[in-house]
């Protein structure tokens, strides 16, 4: 299995080496998420026993070989060319429609890998990796062709959890805050900000790639359907949590550190994949843990 997961993760190590600052974990300016996705799929694939043939893998190598081809021109030319066909294409907001072709390609290669591999059983066995990127090209797609509020039914919750959080500074006494619809008006240590919360930013986009991972995570586990409807509530809650906290996050730093739209910029473009991938990859983590831990413990009893 390790030739096999080596061959599948040659694209994105070759990423990480030939074009490191690419994989910025920014929303929609990097190839941050190729990391999580080579995490899920060594999580599945480590210590399986089912390994593909020698045979298998080598197929799969002139794939490899040409996803690598398509980061190489990516970075040498094919990114600027998709930006200037972005008015063409009608795309609203371009940098999600340049990041959309990456995991578009890295999905599919992962995907046709696998089912080398494993055949059909591959989405049983190790779909966790070509779902999270595929569903990230999904929701890149979406904030291309209908950024913002374009989307009504996606930026439903916004407002709720726009007065949810004025009232925690409220509560908090962190400074002055007021919200309307999607818009906060924060006046903090360093003078006054609005912040204008569209559904990315409030990480609806987060729950769907949630719903998506985690429902290829539960489809493959032996364990009883209400178990499973028990997880997957527990980690829509969380998600919803770590989006608040990130909300939170963002109006502490325009109240207590800085009002200059710059510099919080550089903090709002890191701060919802700082805290959601890695609650993602944890929460799978505990999951599969406490599955382990009962597996074990009911094995002597049967």
């Amino acid at each position: 299995m390790i030739m096999g997961l080596a061959v599948a993760a040659g694209p994105i190590v070759f990423a990480l080496a030939a074009y490191p600052d690419s994989l910025s974990l920014s929303w929609n300016q990097g190839r941050g998420g190729f990391l999580f996705a080579l995490a899920f799929m060594a999580a599945e694939l480590v210590g399986l026993r089912l390994a593909p043939s020698a045979r298998r893998v080598w197929m799969s190598v002139p794939l490899a070989a040409a996803a690598m081809v398509y980061l190489a021109a990516a970075e040498a030319g094919f990114h600027d060319a998709l930006v200037a066909s972005a008015e063409d294409f009608g795309v609203q907001l371009v940098y999600s429609w340049v990041w959309l072709w990456d995991y578009v390609v890295m999905s599919s290669f992962l995907a046709a890998v696998l089912a080398i591999y494993f055949g059909k059983r591959w989405v049983r066995i190790a779909p966790a990796a070509p779902i999270f990127l595929g569903g990230s090209a999904v929701i890149l797609s979406l904030d291309a062709f209908f950024p913002y509020d374009t989307l009504g039914p996606l930026q439903y919750v916004v407002p709720y959890m726009v007065q949810t959080n004025v009232w925690l500074i409220g509560l908090f006494d962190l400074g002055t805050a007021t919200g309307r619809d999607n818009i906060m008006f924060l006046r903090g240590d360093h003078g006054p900000m609005v912040l204008q919360v569209f559904w990315p930013s409030a990480g609806v986009h987060s729950i769907i790639i949630y719903s998506l991972v985690m429902g290829a995570f539960l489809l493959k586990m032996n364990i009883r359907p209400d178990r499973k409807l028990l997880y997957f509530g527990i980690g829509i809650l969380g998600t919803v949590v770590i989006n608040m906290i990130r909300i939170f996050a963002l109006s502490w730093y325009a109240l207590k550190v800085t009002a200059d739209p710059q510099r919080w910029e550089e903090f709002h473009s890191v701060a919802g994949e700082i805290m959601f991938l890695p609650w993602l990859f944890a929460f799978l983590f505990v999951v599969m843990a406490i599955e382990t831990r009962r597996m074990k413990r009911a094995g002597p009893q049967k």
